[in-house]
């Protein structure tokens, strides 16, 4: 275990002093962990016997390239940035906006509302942030709503988009836990619904403690609500076909990603988005992200093999055995883990660092990983608007120069507080999780 220890933190010194990128500092420290295990040194390093980590790390990139399931998160990111090329943002906001503006606080609420639309087509949470915050803070600001407020609802509904599928977070979970991914689909779409229900409830928290931070804006008559609606048919289309297709097993969510891609760009190319010019930004942005999640998830894999072979999994498990706990303090004690780890890490380097670790002990114990995944994601989710290191609050701020950090993170106070009690209800009753699972693929 000596050689664990000291490889964390090497891993946290390389990442937190040293800014290594997080894939460079997991592939360096779990290939040198893994020949150190094997007896290799510096003195010996032209041995014949440093071919097994030479052989392992190889063979990892290659794998990970020529992984089939891998292939959704390309296409997933590429279907995001054609719907984000054409501007469906705002009219899923104006939709939202035409049943919810004319309430106290409904512009916020429509914000929510909006962000779990889009992320359900998007499924990156900064990227949802950053978009709605341009979509979504004018007219609130034109309502006279407070920057707290109004900041923090899109902060918050950004977090939607690493649960609500297609999520990219959940096809990396799946790989790293060889769950399956349309399994891991179904199961987030009841949480996420859950998460845009208590985010309502959390802005109408705030507006009834100071109705002044949120307005009502002004009624939409019944004729402007479905012209409303109108206006949204390609997301409603695209997210029915995409997901309709996986939940009724009607293919892959390999072929569901390549016709969702397809058809954002058919949705693009309609609405005259697309240039030759905007077209190769489009490819050349989802080519760089591609490579950045691949490089992290080879260097994931590695630094799991390191400590696979150090046998932390079997000691982690002995040692919880030998407390005699029950299996949920087990799991409350990771949560807090993860909700400590999430005041320092950003979400994606959470979820590498920790998944390989610990979802062998989790498999153990009885739970069902697909649940564990929700949960992780949840808790994930609470780190992106946590102080210190909440990177949707920082993506604000990149954006909105004019507004203060620290008045974004006192208005999600009441946000990652909803967080918390969505975190509970789904720890305590696992079926909110594994309903849809159970009925469409058990």
């Amino acid at each position: 275990m000596e050689a664990v220890v000291i490889g964390f933190a090497l891993l946290i010194f390389l990442i937190l002093v040293v800014r290594m990128p997080i894939a460079f500092a997991m592939a360096i420290v779990g290939f040198f962990g893994f020949a150190i295990l094997q007896g290799l040194t510096f003195e010996n390093m032209f041995d014949f016997r440093w071919k097994a980590p030479l052989t392992l790390a190889s063979n990892r990139v290659i794998e990970t390239a020529q992984e089939y399931g891998l292939s959704v998160v390309p296409l997933f990111i590429l279907m995001g940035n054609f719907v984000t090329r054409s501007g469906l943002s705002h009219e899923l906001y104006n939709a939202a906006y035409t049943f919810l503006g004319h309430r106290r606080g409904g512009l916020a609420m429509s914000t929510v509302v909006a962000c779990g639309g889009f992320s359900a087509i998007c499924g990156s949470s900064l990227a949802t942030s950053a978009t709605m915050a341009k979509v979504a803070l004018p007219p609130m600001r034109k309502f006279g709503y407070a920057d707290s407020l109004a900041t923090a609802s899109i902060a918050a509904g950004g977090t939607l988009g690493i649960l609500i599928p297609p999520s990219v977070i959940l096809v990396i979970y799946g790989l790293l836990t060889e769950t399956s991914i349309r399994e891991l689909f179904a199961a987030g779409f009841i949480p996420g619904l859950l998460g845009i229900i208590l985010y309502m409830a959390a802005v109408r928290w705030v507006v009834m403690r100071n109705p002044k931070s949120g307005p009502a804006g002004e009624r939409s008559t019944w004729t402007e609500r479905i012209s409303a609606l109108k206006g949204i048919w390609g997301v409603l289309l695209l997210f029915t076909i995409v997901m309709g297709g996986i939940y009724l097993g009607v293919f892959t969510p390999t072929e569901a990603a390549g016709i969702g891609a397809a058809g954002a760009f058919v949705i693009a190319l309609g609405r005259k988005k697309l240039t030759l010019v905007s077209t190769y930004e489009v490819l050349s942005d989802t080519a760089r992200t591609s490579t950045m999640l691949f490089g992290v998830i080879i260097g994931a894999l590695i630094f799991s093999d390191f400590i696979n072979r150090a046998g932390l999994p079997t000691f982690l498990l002995e040692f919880v055995q030998s407390l005699d706990v029950s299996p949920m303090v087990v799991i409350l004690v990771i949560l807090g883990i993860y909700i400590l780890l999430g005041m320092v890490f950003e979400s994606l380097s959470m979820l590498l660092l920790t998944v390989p670790v610990l979802y062998p002990l989790v498999d153990s114990l009885g739970f069902d990983l697909v649940w564990y995944g929700i949960v992780v994601v949840v808790v994930t989710e609470i780190s992106l608007i946590t102080p210190p290191v909440g990177m949707n609050v920082f993506v604000l701020s990149a954006v909105l120069r004019d507004v203060r950090t620290g008045t974004i993170f006192k208005g999600v106070t009441p946000f990652w507080c909803a967080d918390i009690v969505r975190l509970a209800l789904i720890v305590a009753f696992v079926p909110i999780t594994l309903f849809l699972p159970e009925l469409l693929y058990r």
